[in-house]
């Protein structure tokens, strides 16, 4: 069979080239056609408005699927998986037009990285034409990329808890928020969890921003007792756990209007807080859904307006004495830090006081 010619998807002002575009990048499923792609960039493109709300002037990472998603393909998340099918970028990729716009990051290894910044939905759909389905934008503007502006609450269910527990949390979560003065914009994951986002001054630095996300986790703990901020697995239980750590630098979530490498398409939606108290079943928002609603509006349209103080979340951590949790294994260790162990396997007398290892 001969190979397809590149077809032209219309992105802004620009025309983007996308090769391959009858390659199937999701399979069929019993609720969604199979989705090629050119359709994945055809997506983008029709979801612009939305999407450059989420990305634009932010260091970006691509999480890209160029085989497309099949059952079993696995996802690299370190040099250990050199065989996945689908792996992250972090540093711009080769042959990018010459309209693509960068910016430079630094990582907790202190190495640094040009990142691509969106500033035009035709980079989003260059980026689909590369086999990017997932946009991970850092929590920072270009213009200060160490000062983040916003806040990020990640809902994560555990094995024995479901995508409705992460709604009521999630419920529990806007309480909290406006209680302390600060209006969240919730969305689905794209699967199984709930993202709420507080757009903040850009004043504070990423460890204080994950400070207030602890403070916050720890408070709605008090308020839902299945809610968790344990950093060990073990120790989570059947409950939903707040992932305090999506806050740290370089780690980032699925964007808003991102599509997902899951069968239907599904794609990481922005709701409103009443509808979302009525969602079930999220893989309903997906690449063949998600478009129509925007002719409505978009629900995040109002984000920007305005920039909330942290000094409330902060002021929280502080009243819990300010306790440290862990950072990921692949962080420097941080002052205050807990032993990086898992406590079934802590020896106490392995341990100082200030979490390092004695050395026999």
């Amino acid at each position: 069979m001969a190979k397809a010619p590149a077809a032209e998807v219309q992105a802004g002002e620009r025309s983007v080239r996308v090769s391959s575009p009858d390659r199937v990048i999701y399979e069929r499923t019993d609720r969604t056609p199979e989705v090629t792609k050119l359709m994945v960039a055809e997506f983008f493109a029709g979801v612009g408005e939305g999407l450059m709300r989420a990305l634009r002037d932010r260091p970006t990472a691509l999480e890209r699927w160029t085989s497309g998603v099949r059952p079993g393909m696995r996802l690299a998340t370190g040099p250990q998986d050199k065989n996945a099918d689908a792996f992250y970028q972090k540093r711009v990729p080769k042959g990018a037009p010459d309209y693509l716009e960068t910016v430079q990051v630094t990582f907790p290894s202190g190495r640094t990285a040009d990142e691509i910044c969106p500033t035009e939905i035709a980079v989003p759909v260059w980026c689909a034409h590369m086999g990017a389905l997932t946009f991970h934008p850092w929590p920072v503007r270009r213009d200060d990329v160490d000062r983040p502006d916003e806040l990020r609450i990640d809902l994560d269910p555990q094995p024995g808890t479901t995508f409705s527990d992460a709604v009521r949390v999630a419920l529990v979560a806007k309480e909290l928020l406006a209680e302390l003065g600060l209006k969240g914009y919730p969305k689905t994951s794209g699967n199984r969890g709930v993202h709420v986002y507080v757009r903040i001054e850009p004043r504070w630095e990423f460890v204080d921003v994950r400070h207030a996300a602890i403070g916050f986790g720890r408070e709605l703990e008090k308020r839902d007792d299945g809610v968790t901020t344990a950093w060990w697995k073990e120790e989570r239980g059947k409950r939903i756990f707040v992932d305090f750590n999506q806050n740290n630098r370089d780690r980032t979530i699925a964007s808003a209007y991102s599509l997902r490498p899951i069968p239907g398409a599904p794609v990481s939606t922005p709701m409103t807080w009443e509808e979302l108290g009525g969602v079930t079943d999220p893989g309903a928002y997906n690449l063949f859904t998600v478009p129509d609603r925007l002719a409505d509006g978009d629900p995040w349209a109002s984000i920007d307006d305005e920039h909330h103080s942290l000094e409330p979340l902060l002021q929280l951590f502080e009243e819990q004495d300010s306790v440290e949790l862990n950072y990921p294994p692949d962080y420097p260790k941080m002052p205050g830090e807990p032993p990086r162990v898992q406590p079934s396997k802590k020896v106490e007398s392995h341990w100082d006081e200030d979490g390092n290892r004695v050395v026999e």
